[in-house]
């Protein structure tokens, strides 16, 4: 699709945007400050991989979230600022942040998302019950000390339970454990993709996927005709659609023009932008095409969170005594690996056909060129995961 037709159907927009429905505002301060790091964090991912990119930065937020309960004085001021939540009262964020955490979980039980945080210090550090209990409460979390000095055996643990808690989706979440790790963090999360309306399958065939204009691949391109919801943002040059999902979740595709690179555009996303832009979205008769494709990143983020100002926790002199113990505990790692399966599976009995016939002509959006994903909540905004596709043959 080219950019006037793009601005054609802008102008075209049937209905006004959808709103969302209020809650709290401490609630929704938390909310809009995750989302602000959810791009932050992106951001310092993408820039350091010519690859996909894939992050369940919400799982993350929880897993920060619940170090930061850990923390004391000068290591907790750091994280605040690092997780962009300065001027909030730490003492209040895990009753704030379960509250989002619930609404976020009833409103995607049908997309299938399933995550684990795990807070995991050196054996014979001594987590007290308190932080165990609230890890577990707050944040769906667990915490326990592990062996790291039989390095294979740690890392069986923690891979049997990332897989366990994503129904077999993330495996081996982590490879080769430092003997001398004092804390880690492991973070895991799987979504299963239910659009609703669903893309019909029989309608999927191989089409190109112009990786760049080297580089093209053959890939299944999904079809549907549908009213979706559409913006179109002149400043990046970028078309915005909305795939709505099963259970109140969905997802954006931002889909640069042609001529303009994806790399680009995310140099500009921040959570102000994201919420600009489901703003923005208005309903319109449209013929959608999608790759049909499978992400499976895993990451290290001891370096990438460094590049955000969160380095004292990772010091000799991190103050994480809130876990229990005595002063001196340091975060070693933190490791994370999310999974993301897009086709046409659908719950919906009744789904099917994929072509709506209508009395115009309908304009087509081919998803035909790297692009970016947001999954987010409809009802709150929440943003969920943010990723990137160059090359949907790939994991």
């Amino acid at each position: 699709m080219t950019p006037s037709v793009l601005l054609l159907l802008v102008g075209l927009l049937l209905l006004s945007p959808a709103s969302s429905q209020p809650i709290g505002s401490s609630v929704q301060d938390l909310n809009n400050r995750n989302a602000d790091f959810a791009a932050r964090l992106y951001r310092a991912v993408s820039s350091r991989t010519d690859d996909n990119v894939f992050l369940s930065t919400f799982t993350l937020s929880a897993a920060l979230l619940a170090l930061l309960s850990a923390a004391n004085g000068p290591t907790r001021e750091q994280l605040l600022q690092g997780l962009s939540l300065t001027g909030l009262d730490s003492q209040n964020l895990p009753d704030l942040f379960q509250s989002l955490s619930t609404t976020v979980q009833q409103g995607s039980l049908d997309m299938n998302l399933r995550e684990a945080v795990y807070i995991l210090p050196a054996l014979g550090f001594q987590v007290s019950s308190a932080y165990l209990d609230l890890v577990q409460t707050k944040f769906r979390g667990n915490a326990q000390s592990l062996a790291y000095t039989v390095p294979q055996e740690a890392a069986n643990t923690i891979n049997l339970w990332a897989q366990e808690k994503t129904g077999d989706s993330v495996k081996e979440l982590v490879t080769d454990l430092d003997p001398q790790t004092q804390l880690l963090l492991a973070t895991a999360a799987a979504y299963q993709t239910r659009f609703s309306p669903s893309f019909n399958a029989s309608l999927t065939q191989d089409e190109r996927f112009y990786v760049d204009k080297y580089h093209v691949v053959m890939v299944p391109m999904m079809f549907r005709t549908d009213r979706y919801f559409l913006a179109y943002d002149r400043s990046l040059k970028v078309g915005v659609l909305k795939l709505p999902m099963a259970g109140g979740a969905a997802m954006l595709v931002v889909l640069p023009d042609e001529n303009v690179a994806v790399t680009a555009v995310e140099e500009e996303v921040t959570g102000e932008k994201i919420q600009a832009w489901i703003r923005q979205l208005k309903k319109t008769k449209l013929e959608v095409q999608l790759p049909r494709f499978l992400l499976e990143r895993s990451y290290s983020l001891r370096d990438i969170l460094q590049t955000l100002n969160i380095t004292q926790v990772f010091q000799d002199d991190a103050d994480l005594s809130n876990m229990g113990g005595d002063q001196g505990l340091k975060l070693t790692q933190i490791y994370h690996k999310s999974v993301m399966s897009v086709d046409e599976s659908s719950d919906d009995v009744t789904a099917g056909g994929g072509v709506i016939v209508f009395s115009t002509p309908t304009p087509r959006l081919t998803v035909n060129r790297p692009f970016l994903l947001i999954t987010y909540l409809q009802t709150t905004s929440t943003v969920l995961s943010i990723g990137r596709v160059l090359d949907p043959s790939r994991k």
